[in-house]
């Protein structure tokens, strides 16, 4: 199983070191590592060319961590494909226990762990609802983003088969893949905290997009329209897309966002008129 290691990063010089090491300090290392770095206008690559020679360097002008991560996934050199954000960082397990469990089952084409999350440099717990899962977990996914990117390890094919990340979501582009993937195919997760996450500092995304549902909306309208569900799965994603509407078109109203009512009120109200989808009994 040989892995190549993709990093999307933008001005991140503080935090690109402490993700770096957590590669090279793996117990079972990557066959590869690119960093795609995304129109960085601080001291990033400079750091990264100094103290990892090791690490390919792809530059490109600013286009977002979807375009970041679709260039460095297709200029892999291998078919296994390890996820990490440049403000993550990986236990130095977690390459070695991903060959364990490919080589133990075999049979799935992604692979994912639990995580530690930091904010603001203090460890949190996460609430019942992010508790992560496996095997078939589509309906799972369907709230929120079940799957970190830091923790999961794809088979480069599927990734190309389902389209790589959305490049016209400037957020929740990993929530609208996991939906595109989790409904075709089942995934593995170990249940061992394998990733650090780190939230609660500046220029990550969930801080720069109010109103992130919005992006989820977009994901799920296009999946419904665009890919052949089973009929429990169209349903429950269906369901999902109203009650995600009717909150985001209430709050709009509450709050007079007249730009978000423009886009999302017709939405709401053409899902609303086409037919109930009946589940089997």
């Amino acid at each position: 199983m040989k892995i190549t290691a993709v990093i999307p990063s933008y001005n991140r010089a503080h935090t690109l070191e402490r993700a770096l090491d957590s590669v090279a300090g793996q117990i079972s290392a990557v066959d590869e590592v690119i960093l795609v770095d995304d129109g960085s206008d601080d001291t990033s690559t400079e750091l990264v060319g100094s103290l990892f020679p090791q690490v390919s360097i792809i530059r490109q002008a600013n286009r977002g961590v979807s375009a970041a991560r679709n260039r460095g996934i297709a200029a892999a050199q291998h078919d296994w494909i390890a996820l990490l954000d440049s403000d993550d960082c990986w236990h130095p397990e977690k390459i070695e226990r991903i060959r364990a469990a490919r080589s133990e089952h075999p049979e799935y084409v992604l692979y994912h762990s639990d995580e530690i999350w930091i904010r603001n440099g203090r460890r949190v717990n996460p609430m019942r609802k992010h508790r992560k899962q496996g095997g078939w977990i589509f309906r799972h996914c369907l709230p929120l983003c079940a799957i970190s990117p830091s923790a999961a390890v794809i088979h480069k094919p599927v990734l190309e088969a389902v389209g790589g990340f959305d490049e016209s979501l400037p957020a929740c582009e990993d929530y609208d893949l996991w939906l595109r993937l989790c409904h075709r195919y089942p995934v593995c997760f170990i249940d061992q905290a394998l990733v650090i996450r780190h939230a609660g500092h500046e220029g990550q995304l969930s801080q720069r997009y109010p109103a992130m549902d919005r992006f989820r909306i977009r994901a799920l309208d296009r999946l419904l329209r665009e890919q052949e569900l089973t009929p429990e799965d169209y349903a429950a994603a269906h369901g999902m897309l109203l009650e995600k509407l009717d909150i985001l078109v209430e709050g709009a109203h509450k709050h007079a966002n007249q730009t978000i009512l423009d886009e999302f009120e017709p939405l709401r109200e053409a899902w609303r008129e086409l037919p109930q989808p009946q589940t089997p009994c």
